[in-house]
This record gives structure tokens, C-alpha cells and sequence, in this order.
């Protein structure tokens, strides 16, 4: 039998699922493979005694990073609101450190990346996490490269990974390194998941959710797209409403809003495309026209640049019920 052994370090207020999602996937690896291979799963608590989850679901680890700990093939970090109270525990961040210099691989989900970036394990990689958590983590660890739009990450031996779920989609990649491709996806199969999401994060997220600024001219300019999203704008009507010359126009907001005006302009287009894909019956030609594209395959074209799937195939995943 080939053995894996993998350590999940848990924390309090740790994300249950976190934990639960890829220790079922690696679980299903001994009941397919019928006692070929399987995952042994350690659970390492970072205070003695039991450690409650942010759901409320205590565990009772296997050992406490205070014990002596065999060595482990690979470490997971789960995510959690809990994280952000162990990145000045020094002890902790040693134990990771330690850890990421004998493992074959160290990987986090969602959050958890916050505890690898206070260990300075982030440090010249690239890598993901919840898109929530994004400006975040890079604003705190400038020497990281984040990807807000990845589902995961792989750099090297280091494998991050965006919210919750996606520690599932890391399980997958890393069975499938292990023990290839079509054991994957039988676990796959299992767990009624894909092998490989299509799109990334942006399909989840409200794309104009991070780019507030407190610029008031660059605000009324993004208030003006908004309230005038169904209007064919472009940088040179944009620029004539608000009598500046559209090379000064587009400096200004670049600088004050940290994208170009045509991305912010395309972002706030598919969100509200988006909208309506998930709350009506319009077709898409119609909704191309409510939201100042120049007509369907414009739309479709630039949804599938930016998140990476059709509307048609978005309004099947998110159209609501009501």
C-alpha cells in the first residue's frame, strides 16, 4: 500500500469545511483504489485540548504543535476567521516554517494563506485566496504576487487556493499528482464535483466590490457609468460630459481608481448583465442592450474573456428560482 500522510494544523475558530471537504476527497482514495493507497490524515491543533470551529463543531486533534510530529508528506492550512489571530503567535509561525522545510508540499485554503504569508512563506510566490480577502493579503504581503480571480494556486511546492470549496478542487489536483488522473476523477465522480471548475472567482464575486475610492470626481464619474449603464459610452463621451480631454480623463482615473476607465467600464457592464441573467427571462440580446453593448456577441464575448464561461451557461448556475 502507498501511504500519504497529510496534517491539517487547526486553530480556533478554524473553517470546518476547510477540513472536512478535502479529508473526504482524500478518504475516498482507499475505498476506490481498494486499499491500495490512502491518505493518512493527522489533525495538529495549535492550543492543547479540544478546538472549536467558527461553526461551532469542536475537534479534539491527534496532536498539538507543542508534540513531537512524524514527518508529514504534506501540510494543509484550513482558512477561518480564526487565522488572523495566530499570525503574532510566534509559535505557530515557527512550526510552519519548520514544517515547510521538511514537507514535500505545503498548501492553504482560502484564508489560511495569511498564516503562510506571517511565516514568511508567501515571499516571492504567487499565489490565491478568497476574492474577499484579496486586497487583503496583498496589501499585507507585498512581496506575494495574488491572483484574486484563481480557484487555486500552485507555485512551486506551495498550493493556495481561493474560498471554502475550492480546498475540494485543491484535494483533487493534489490525488491527481499522487495517484493520476483517473483516480481524480472517480473521486470526483463520487463527490458529484468537478475535476476542473470552469472560470475562476469572478463568476462569484461582485466584480466592482474592490475599487471604492475616495476620490469624489473619479466617484461621480463611476456614479455617472452606473446610473447610464444601457448608453454606448466611450472614453471620448465620457471625457466631453465632464469637459476633460480624454488622454486626461483616462490618467486621472487610473491613477485615483487603480484601473483604466475601459475596465472599470467592462466590469460594470457584466455585473449588471449579470443581474439580469440571474433575476429575468430577458434574452441576451436584450440584456446586451440594457447594458450598453453593441449587441450579443459583444456580450458574450467579453463574459468569457472576464469569467471565463458564457452567459448562457451563467444563467444556469445562478439564475434564481423566485
Amino acid at each position: 500500500m502507498r501511504k500519504i500522510t497529510v496534517a491539517a494544523m487547526l486553530f480556533p475558530r478554524f473553517q470546518m469545511l476547510d477540513l472536512a471537504g478535502p479529508s473526504d476527497a482524500f478518504g475516498e482514495v482507499k475505498v476506490l483504489s481498494k486499499g491500495e493507497c490512502e491518505y493518512e490524515i493527522h489533525t495538529v491543533g495549535t492550543t492543547r485540548g479540544p478546538v472549536k470551529s467558527s461553526c461551532g463543531v469542536t475537534i479534539m486533534p491527534d496532536r498539538t504543535i507543542f508534540d513531537p510530529c512524524p514527518h508529514f508528506d504534506t501540510v494543509l492550512v484550513p482558512g477561518g476567521l480564526g487565522v488572523f489571530d495566530v499570525l503574532d503567535d510566534s509559535t505557530v509561525l515557527d512550526w510552519l516554517s519548520a514544517q515547510s522545510r521538511t514537507c514535500r508540499r505545503l498548501g492553504a485554503v482560502c484564508n489560511g494563506g495569511f498564516a503562510l504569508g506571517a511565516a514568511r512563506l508567501l515571499d516571492g510566490k504567487t499565489v490565491s485566496t478568497h476574492w474577499m480577502d484579496a486586497p487583503r493579503m496583498a496589501a499585507m504581503f507585498p512581496r506575494a504576487l495574488v491572483e484574486p480571480d484563481r480557484i487555486y494556486v500552485k507555485d512551486g511546492a506551495l498550493y493556495t487556493t481561493a474560498g471554502v470549496t475550492a480546498g475540494i478542487d485543491l484535494s483533487l489536483l493534489l490525488i491527481e499528482e499522487d495517484f493520476g488522473k483517473e483516480m481524480a476523477l472517480s473521486v470526483a465522480k463520487y463527490l458529484i464535483v468537478y475535476l476542473r471548475r470552469i472560470g475562476g472567482q469572478s463568476q462569484f464575486s461582485p466584480l466592482l466590490e474592490m475599487q471604492a475610492n475616495g476620490n469624489a470626481s473619479i466617484t461621480a464619474i463611476q456614479q455617472h457609468i452606473l446610473d447610464n449603464i444601457h448608453v454606448a459610452h466611450t472614453v471620448e463621451s465620457i471625457a466631453k460630459h465632464f469637459h476633460m480631454s480624454p488622454r486626461n480623463l483616462s490618467r486621472v482615473f487610473s491613477k485615483h481608481s487603480g484601473i483604466t476607465l475601459i475596465s472599470f467600464l467592462n466590469d460594470a457592464r457584466i455585473d449588471t448583465a449579470r443581474r439580469y441573467l440571474e433575476g429575468t427571462d430577458a434574452s441576451i440580446k436584450q440584456i446586451a442592450g440594457h447594458c450598453g453593448f453593441e449587441n450579443a456577441e459583444s456580450l458574450r464575448r467579453l463574459f468569457i474573456r472576464r469569467l471565463e464561461i458564457g452567459p448562457g451557461e451563467y444563467r444556469q448556475r445562478f439564475r434564481s428560482t423566485d
